[in-house]
Protein backbone atom coordinates (compact mmCIF):
# COMPACT_ATOMS: atom_id res chain seq x y z
CA UNK A 1 0.00 0.00 0.00
CA UNK A 2 1.36 3.40 -0.97
CA UNK A 3 2.31 5.72 1.88
CA UNK A 4 -0.02 8.71 2.13
CA UNK A 5 2.60 11.43 1.77
CA UNK A 6 -0.01 14.20 1.86
CA UNK A 7 -1.22 13.32 5.35
CA UNK A 8 2.23 12.57 6.75
CA UNK A 9 3.53 15.88 5.46
CA UNK A 10 0.76 17.64 7.38
CA UNK A 11 1.65 15.66 10.51
CA UNK A 12 5.27 16.72 10.07
CA UNK A 13 4.19 20.36 9.90
CA UNK A 14 2.21 19.95 13.11
CA UNK A 15 5.27 18.46 14.82
CA UNK A 16 7.28 21.50 13.74
CA UNK A 17 4.56 23.86 15.01
CA UNK A 18 4.62 22.16 18.41
CA UNK A 19 8.41 22.21 18.56
CA UNK A 20 8.88 25.87 17.68
CA UNK A 21 5.94 27.47 19.52
CA UNK A 22 5.20 28.39 23.12
CA UNK A 23 2.21 26.25 24.11
CA UNK A 24 0.14 27.97 26.79
CA UNK A 25 -3.28 26.40 26.27
CA UNK A 26 -4.13 25.22 29.79
CA UNK A 27 -5.80 22.00 28.61
CA UNK A 28 -2.87 20.86 26.46
CA UNK A 29 0.33 19.02 27.26
CA UNK A 30 2.95 16.83 25.61
CA UNK A 31 2.84 13.10 26.27
CA UNK A 32 5.95 11.02 26.66
CA UNK A 33 7.20 9.30 23.52
CA UNK A 34 6.15 5.88 24.85
CA UNK A 35 2.58 7.10 25.38
CA UNK A 36 2.45 8.25 21.76
CA UNK A 37 3.97 5.00 20.54
CA UNK A 38 1.32 3.01 22.40
CA UNK A 39 -1.43 4.96 20.67
CA UNK A 40 -0.13 3.74 17.32
CA UNK A 41 -0.18 0.03 18.14
CA UNK A 42 -2.04 -3.05 16.90
CA UNK A 43 -4.62 -2.87 19.68
CA UNK A 44 -6.43 -0.34 17.49
CA UNK A 45 -7.53 -3.36 15.43
CA UNK A 46 -9.31 -5.08 18.32
CA UNK A 47 -12.99 -4.79 19.12
CA UNK A 48 -13.52 -5.31 22.86
CA UNK A 49 -17.05 -4.33 23.82
CA UNK A 50 -17.56 -5.03 27.49
CA UNK A 51 -14.99 -5.15 30.29
CA UNK A 52 -11.97 -7.28 31.23
CA UNK A 53 -13.12 -10.85 31.73
CA UNK A 54 -16.60 -10.14 30.37
CA UNK A 55 -16.35 -9.17 26.69
CA UNK A 56 -18.80 -9.67 23.86
CA UNK A 57 -16.00 -10.73 21.48
CA UNK A 58 -13.33 -13.39 21.61
CA UNK A 59 -9.61 -12.80 21.40
CA UNK A 60 -9.57 -10.16 24.17
CA UNK A 61 -7.12 -11.80 26.54
CA UNK A 62 -4.36 -9.26 25.92
CA UNK A 63 -6.44 -6.12 25.74
CA UNK A 64 -7.95 -7.36 29.01
CA UNK A 65 -4.45 -7.26 30.51
CA UNK A 66 -3.71 -3.67 29.47
CA UNK A 67 -7.14 -2.39 30.47
CA UNK A 68 -6.95 -4.06 33.87
CA UNK A 69 -3.47 -2.62 34.31
CA UNK A 70 -4.81 0.85 33.53
CA UNK A 71 -7.62 0.37 36.05
CA UNK A 72 -5.28 -0.89 38.78
CA UNK A 73 -2.77 1.89 38.22
CA UNK A 74 -5.23 4.79 38.24
CA UNK A 75 -6.86 3.40 41.41
CA UNK A 76 -3.40 3.39 42.96
CA UNK A 77 -2.76 6.95 41.75
CA UNK A 78 -5.88 8.36 43.39
CA UNK A 79 -6.23 5.79 46.18
CA UNK A 80 -9.81 5.08 45.13
CA UNK A 81 -11.90 1.92 44.91
CA UNK A 82 -13.40 2.09 41.42
CA UNK A 83 -12.25 3.23 38.00
CA UNK A 84 -13.63 3.07 34.49
CA UNK A 85 -10.92 3.91 31.94
CA UNK A 86 -13.00 3.53 28.78
CA UNK A 87 -14.49 7.03 28.22
CA UNK A 88 -13.16 8.52 25.00
CA UNK A 89 -13.03 12.01 26.55
CA UNK A 90 -13.89 13.98 29.65
CA UNK A 91 -17.21 14.94 28.09
CA UNK A 92 -18.00 11.26 27.52
CA UNK A 93 -17.10 10.50 31.13
CA UNK A 94 -19.48 13.19 32.36
CA UNK A 95 -22.23 12.03 30.00
CA UNK A 96 -21.97 8.45 31.20
CA UNK A 97 -21.88 9.38 34.88
CA UNK A 98 -24.99 11.54 34.50
CA UNK A 99 -26.76 8.76 32.59
CA UNK A 100 -25.99 6.38 35.45
CA UNK A 101 -27.45 8.51 38.25
CA UNK A 102 -29.95 10.87 36.60
CA UNK A 103 -33.15 10.72 34.61
CA UNK A 104 -33.98 13.18 31.83
CA UNK A 105 -35.38 16.32 33.39
CA UNK A 106 -33.57 15.88 36.72
CA UNK A 107 -32.07 19.05 38.14
CA UNK A 108 -28.33 19.63 38.13
CA UNK A 109 -26.31 22.50 39.58
CA UNK A 110 -22.96 23.53 38.12
CA UNK A 111 -20.63 26.48 37.69
CA UNK A 112 -21.89 28.82 34.96
CA UNK A 113 -19.90 28.52 31.73
CA UNK A 114 -19.47 32.29 31.63
CA UNK A 115 -17.87 32.15 35.10
CA UNK A 116 -15.30 29.50 34.21
CA UNK A 117 -17.45 26.37 34.12
CA UNK A 118 -17.54 23.68 31.44
CA UNK A 119 -19.97 22.90 28.63
CA UNK A 120 -20.88 19.55 30.20
CA UNK A 121 -21.91 21.15 33.49
CA UNK A 122 -25.26 22.32 32.16
CA UNK A 123 -24.68 24.58 29.17
CA UNK A 124 -27.85 24.88 27.07
CA UNK A 125 -25.92 24.02 23.88
CA UNK A 126 -24.64 20.76 25.41
CA UNK A 127 -26.31 17.42 26.18
CA UNK A 128 -26.16 18.33 29.88
CA UNK A 129 -28.35 21.38 29.34
CA UNK A 130 -30.64 19.68 26.84
CA UNK A 131 -31.35 16.48 28.81
CA UNK A 132 -31.33 17.88 32.35
CA UNK A 133 -32.82 20.89 34.11
CA UNK A 134 -29.65 22.91 34.64
CA UNK A 135 -29.15 25.57 37.28
CA UNK A 136 -26.00 27.50 38.04
CA UNK A 137 -23.85 29.20 40.62
CA UNK A 138 -21.12 31.70 39.82
CA UNK A 139 -18.16 33.54 41.29
CA UNK A 140 -18.13 36.66 43.41
CA UNK A 141 -17.66 39.80 41.32
CA UNK A 142 -15.26 41.38 43.82
CA UNK A 143 -13.00 38.39 44.47
CA UNK A 144 -13.44 36.04 41.51
CA UNK A 145 -13.88 33.17 43.97
CA UNK A 146 -16.66 30.57 43.82
CA UNK A 147 -19.80 31.97 45.44
CA UNK A 148 -20.62 29.15 47.85
CA UNK A 149 -23.43 31.15 49.39
CA UNK A 150 -25.11 31.34 45.99
CA UNK A 151 -24.49 27.61 45.47
CA UNK A 152 -26.23 26.91 48.77
CA UNK A 153 -29.14 29.22 48.04
CA UNK A 154 -29.80 27.68 44.62
CA UNK A 155 -29.40 24.16 46.05
CA UNK A 156 -31.90 24.86 48.83
CA UNK A 157 -34.40 26.33 46.38
CA UNK A 158 -34.08 23.89 43.47
CA UNK A 159 -33.12 20.63 45.25
CA UNK A 160 -30.89 19.35 42.43
CA UNK A 161 -30.13 15.66 42.12
CA UNK A 162 -26.49 16.44 41.29
CA UNK A 163 -24.11 19.25 42.23
CA UNK A 164 -21.07 19.56 39.99
CA UNK A 165 -17.82 21.18 41.10
CA UNK A 166 -14.87 21.73 38.82
CA UNK A 167 -14.16 24.16 36.02
CA UNK A 168 -12.29 24.85 32.81
CA UNK A 169 -11.10 28.35 33.75
CA UNK A 170 -10.87 28.66 37.54
CA UNK A 171 -7.51 29.03 39.23
CA UNK A 172 -8.34 28.38 42.88
CA UNK A 173 -8.84 25.42 45.22
CA UNK A 174 -12.31 23.98 45.81
CA UNK A 175 -13.90 23.62 49.24
CA UNK A 176 -15.11 20.03 48.79
CA UNK A 177 -16.20 19.72 52.42
CA UNK A 178 -18.48 22.75 52.14
CA UNK A 179 -19.89 21.53 48.84
CA UNK A 180 -20.72 18.16 50.39
CA UNK A 181 -22.48 19.89 53.29
CA UNK A 182 -24.55 21.87 50.80
CA UNK A 183 -25.32 18.71 48.84
CA UNK A 184 -26.36 16.78 51.95
CA UNK A 185 -28.77 19.57 52.83
CA UNK A 186 -30.31 19.46 49.38
CA UNK A 187 -30.32 15.67 48.99
CA UNK A 188 -27.87 15.73 46.09
CA UNK A 189 -24.97 13.71 44.79
CA UNK A 190 -21.64 15.52 44.28
CA UNK A 191 -19.53 15.07 41.18
CA UNK A 192 -16.05 16.59 41.02
CA UNK A 193 -14.79 17.16 37.50
CA UNK A 194 -11.04 17.42 38.09
CA UNK A 195 -10.00 17.38 34.42
CA UNK A 196 -7.72 20.39 34.82
CA UNK A 197 -5.98 19.92 38.20
CA UNK A 198 -5.99 16.08 38.20
CA UNK A 199 -2.21 15.73 38.03
CA UNK A 200 -1.76 18.13 40.92
CA UNK A 201 -4.34 16.22 42.96
CA UNK A 202 -2.69 12.90 42.06
CA UNK A 203 0.59 14.13 43.52
CA UNK A 204 -1.18 15.52 46.61
CA UNK A 205 -0.26 19.13 45.79
CA UNK A 206 -3.94 20.07 45.76
CA UNK A 207 -6.79 18.78 47.93
CA UNK A 208 -8.36 15.47 46.99
CA UNK A 209 -12.11 15.41 46.36
CA UNK A 210 -12.57 11.73 47.24
CA UNK A 211 -13.36 12.22 50.91
CA UNK A 212 -16.39 14.36 50.15
CA UNK A 213 -17.49 13.74 46.53
CA UNK A 214 -19.48 10.70 45.48
CA UNK A 215 -18.03 10.68 41.96
CA UNK A 216 -14.91 12.04 40.29
CA UNK A 217 -14.39 12.43 36.56
CA UNK A 218 -11.37 13.61 34.63
CA UNK A 219 -9.62 13.75 31.33
CA UNK A 220 -6.34 11.87 31.06
CA UNK A 221 -4.35 14.55 29.28
CA UNK A 222 -3.88 18.09 30.67
CA UNK A 223 -1.94 17.87 33.97
CA UNK A 224 -2.04 14.04 33.95
CA UNK A 225 0.10 14.20 30.78
CA UNK A 226 -1.44 11.12 29.21
CA UNK A 227 -3.28 10.47 25.94
CA UNK A 228 -6.52 12.27 25.18
CA UNK A 229 -9.32 10.43 26.97
CA UNK A 230 -11.50 10.28 30.06
CA UNK A 231 -11.95 8.35 33.32
CA UNK A 232 -14.65 7.91 35.95
CA UNK A 233 -13.56 7.27 39.53
CA UNK A 234 -15.32 6.51 42.78
CA UNK A 235 -14.29 6.16 46.43
CA UNK A 236 -16.13 4.26 49.14
CA UNK A 237 -18.77 6.78 50.11
CA UNK A 238 -22.27 5.48 49.59
CA UNK A 239 -23.62 5.74 53.11
CA UNK A 240 -26.50 7.91 51.91
CA UNK A 241 -27.18 7.53 48.20
CA UNK A 242 -30.23 9.77 47.99
CA UNK A 243 -33.19 8.26 46.19
CA UNK A 244 -31.38 4.94 45.82
CA UNK A 245 -32.33 3.21 49.05
CA UNK A 246 -31.89 -0.24 47.57
CA UNK A 247 -28.21 0.61 47.05
CA UNK A 248 -27.45 1.77 50.56
CA UNK A 249 -23.84 0.90 51.29
CA UNK A 250 -23.57 -0.95 47.99
CA UNK A 251 -20.92 0.79 45.93
CA UNK A 252 -20.59 -2.34 43.79
CA UNK A 253 -24.10 -1.89 42.44
CA UNK A 254 -23.33 1.75 41.68
CA UNK A 255 -20.13 0.77 39.88
CA UNK A 256 -22.16 -1.63 37.73
CA UNK A 257 -24.55 1.20 36.87
CA UNK A 258 -21.63 3.39 35.79
CA UNK A 259 -20.03 0.60 33.76
CA UNK A 260 -23.32 0.03 31.94
CA UNK A 261 -23.71 3.76 31.34
CA UNK A 262 -20.34 3.83 29.57
CA UNK A 263 -21.02 0.64 27.64
CA UNK A 264 -23.58 0.08 26.24
CA UNK A 265 -25.08 3.36 27.46
CA UNK A 266 -22.98 5.98 25.69
CA UNK A 267 -20.15 4.19 23.84
CA UNK A 268 -19.49 1.09 21.80
CA UNK A 269 -16.11 -0.55 21.56
CA UNK A 270 -13.42 1.00 23.75
CA UNK A 271 -10.26 2.39 22.17
CA UNK A 272 -7.92 -0.28 23.49
CA UNK A 273 -4.82 1.28 21.91
CA UNK A 274 -5.57 4.51 23.81
CA UNK A 275 -6.26 2.53 26.99
CA UNK A 276 -2.81 0.95 26.61
CA UNK A 277 -1.39 4.47 26.40
CA UNK A 278 -3.42 5.44 29.48
CA UNK A 279 -1.87 2.52 31.36
CA UNK A 280 1.60 3.79 30.50
CA UNK A 281 0.74 7.35 31.53
CA UNK A 282 -0.75 6.18 34.82
CA UNK A 283 2.44 4.28 35.51
CA UNK A 284 4.43 7.45 34.84
CA UNK A 285 2.29 9.35 37.34
CA UNK A 286 3.34 6.88 40.05
CA UNK A 287 7.02 7.83 39.64
CA UNK A 288 9.00 10.40 41.64
CA UNK A 289 9.76 12.23 38.38
CA UNK A 290 6.09 13.06 37.91
CA UNK A 291 5.85 14.51 41.42
CA UNK A 292 8.89 16.69 40.67
CA UNK A 293 7.23 17.76 37.43
CA UNK A 294 3.95 18.63 39.17
CA UNK A 295 5.76 20.74 41.77
CA UNK A 296 7.46 22.62 38.94
CA UNK A 297 4.06 23.23 37.32
CA UNK A 298 2.90 24.99 40.48
CA UNK A 299 6.13 26.98 40.78
CA UNK A 300 5.92 28.05 37.14
CA UNK A 301 2.28 29.07 37.46
CA UNK A 302 3.07 31.20 40.50
CA UNK A 303 6.03 32.80 38.73
CA UNK A 304 3.97 33.53 35.62
CA UNK A 305 1.11 35.04 37.63
CA UNK A 306 3.57 37.28 39.49
CA UNK A 307 5.12 38.41 36.21
CA UNK A 308 1.71 39.28 34.73
CA UNK A 309 0.68 41.23 37.83
CA UNK A 310 3.94 43.22 37.70
CA UNK A 311 2.93 44.34 34.21
CA UNK A 312 -0.53 45.40 35.44
CA UNK A 313 -2.52 42.49 34.02
CA UNK A 314 -5.71 41.68 35.92
CA UNK A 315 -5.75 38.01 36.94
CA UNK A 316 -9.21 36.86 38.01
CA UNK A 317 -9.14 36.07 41.77
CA UNK A 318 -5.76 37.78 42.01
CA UNK A 319 -3.61 34.74 41.36
CA UNK A 320 -3.60 30.97 41.05
CA UNK A 321 -3.50 27.83 43.18
CA UNK A 322 -3.12 25.50 40.22
CA UNK A 323 -1.64 25.39 36.70
CA UNK A 324 -3.63 28.14 35.01
CA UNK A 325 -4.80 31.72 35.24
CA UNK A 326 -7.62 33.69 33.66
CA UNK A 327 -6.65 37.21 32.61
CA UNK A 328 -9.10 40.06 32.09
CA UNK A 329 -7.73 42.31 29.33
CA UNK A 330 -10.29 45.10 29.62
CA UNK A 331 -7.81 47.39 31.38
CA UNK A 332 -5.53 46.92 28.35
CA UNK A 333 -8.34 47.70 25.87
CA UNK A 334 -7.78 44.44 24.00
CA UNK A 335 -10.30 41.69 23.30
CA UNK A 336 -9.50 38.05 23.96
CA UNK A 337 -10.07 37.27 20.28
CA UNK A 338 -7.59 39.91 19.10
CA UNK A 339 -5.02 38.79 21.68
CA UNK A 340 -5.31 35.12 20.71
CA UNK A 341 -5.12 35.74 16.98
CA UNK A 342 -2.13 38.10 17.21
CA UNK A 343 -0.16 35.94 19.64
CA UNK A 344 -0.82 32.94 17.40
CA UNK A 345 1.04 34.74 14.62
CA UNK A 346 3.99 35.04 16.99
CA UNK A 347 3.79 31.27 17.66
CA UNK A 348 2.52 31.82 21.21
CA UNK A 349 -0.61 29.70 21.56
CA UNK A 350 -3.31 30.36 24.14
CA UNK A 351 -7.08 30.76 23.99
CA UNK A 352 -9.55 33.59 24.27
CA UNK A 353 -11.85 33.10 27.23
CA UNK A 354 -14.86 34.78 28.76
CA UNK A 355 -14.21 36.37 32.14
CA UNK A 356 -16.79 36.65 34.92
CA UNK A 357 -19.38 39.33 34.16
CA UNK A 358 -17.98 39.74 30.66
CA UNK A 359 -19.52 42.47 28.49
CA UNK A 360 -18.33 40.89 25.22
CA UNK A 361 -19.76 37.92 23.34
CA UNK A 362 -18.36 34.39 23.83
CA UNK A 363 -16.92 34.66 20.31
CA UNK A 364 -14.92 37.77 21.19
CA UNK A 365 -14.47 37.71 25.00
CA UNK A 366 -12.59 40.05 27.28
CA UNK A 367 -10.00 37.59 28.47
CA UNK A 368 -7.40 34.95 27.79
CA UNK A 369 -6.69 31.69 29.60
CA UNK A 370 -3.05 30.78 30.15
CA UNK A 371 -1.57 27.53 31.47
CA UNK A 372 1.92 26.18 32.10
CA UNK A 373 1.74 22.33 31.93
CA UNK A 374 3.08 22.04 28.37
CA UNK A 375 5.99 24.46 28.72
CA UNK A 376 6.86 22.82 32.04
CA UNK A 377 7.02 19.47 30.24
CA UNK A 378 9.45 21.11 27.81
CA UNK A 379 11.73 21.84 30.79
CA UNK A 380 11.07 25.50 31.46
CA UNK A 381 11.59 26.92 34.94
CA UNK A 382 10.51 30.02 36.88
CA UNK A 383 12.91 32.44 35.19
CA UNK A 384 11.55 31.39 31.80
CA UNK A 385 8.08 32.48 32.88
CA UNK A 386 9.22 36.09 33.06
CA UNK A 387 10.64 35.77 29.57
CA UNK A 388 7.38 34.34 28.22
CA UNK A 389 5.28 37.05 29.87
CA UNK A 390 7.60 39.71 28.48
CA UNK A 391 7.15 38.30 24.96
CA UNK A 392 3.37 38.30 25.38
CA UNK A 393 3.36 41.82 26.77
CA UNK A 394 5.47 43.21 23.93
CA UNK A 395 2.99 41.85 21.41
CA UNK A 396 -0.13 42.98 23.25
CA UNK A 397 1.13 46.47 24.06
CA UNK A 398 1.83 47.19 20.39
CA UNK A 399 -0.61 44.74 18.92
CA UNK A 400 -0.65 46.09 15.35
CA UNK A 401 3.12 46.38 14.97
CA UNK A 402 4.45 44.02 12.29
CA UNK A 403 8.01 44.91 13.31
CA UNK A 404 7.55 43.73 16.89
CA UNK A 405 5.62 40.68 15.72
CA UNK A 406 8.45 39.61 13.44
CA UNK A 407 11.07 40.18 16.14
CA UNK A 408 9.13 38.18 18.73
CA UNK A 409 8.60 35.36 16.23
CA UNK A 410 12.36 34.94 15.99
CA UNK A 411 12.86 35.15 19.76
CA UNK A 412 10.17 32.52 20.35
CA UNK A 413 11.82 30.13 17.90
CA UNK A 414 15.25 30.67 19.50
CA UNK A 415 13.83 30.19 23.01
CA UNK A 416 12.04 26.95 22.23
CA UNK A 417 15.10 25.64 20.42
CA UNK A 418 16.68 25.40 23.87
CA UNK A 419 13.98 22.90 24.94
CA UNK A 420 13.90 20.07 22.36
CA UNK A 421 10.64 18.19 21.80
CA UNK A 422 10.67 14.58 20.60
CA UNK A 423 14.20 14.60 19.13
CA UNK A 424 13.79 10.84 18.65
CA UNK A 425 11.36 11.56 15.80
CA UNK A 426 14.04 13.15 13.59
Amino acid sequence: MQKDKEVFDIIKKELERQRTGIELIASENFTSLQVMQAMGNVMTNKYAEGYPGRRYYGGCEFVDETEQLAIDRIKQVFKCDYANVQPHSGAQANAALMLAILKPGDKILGLDLSMGGHLTHGSPVNFSGKLYDAHFYGVEKETGLVNYKQMEEVAEKEKPKLIICGASAYSREWDYKRIRTIADGAGAFVMADIAHPAGLIATELLDSPFEYCHFVTSTTHKTLRGPRGGIILMGKDFENPFGLKDMKGNARMMSNLIDMAVFPGTQGGPLEHVIAAKAIAFGEILTDDFTIYSKQVLQNAQAMATAFVKKDYHIISGGTDNHLMLIDLRNKNISGKKAQETLDKAHITLNKNAVPYDDKSPFVTSGIRVGVPAITTRGMKENDMETVVDLIDRILMDIDSSTILEKVQGEVKDLMGQYPLYPELD
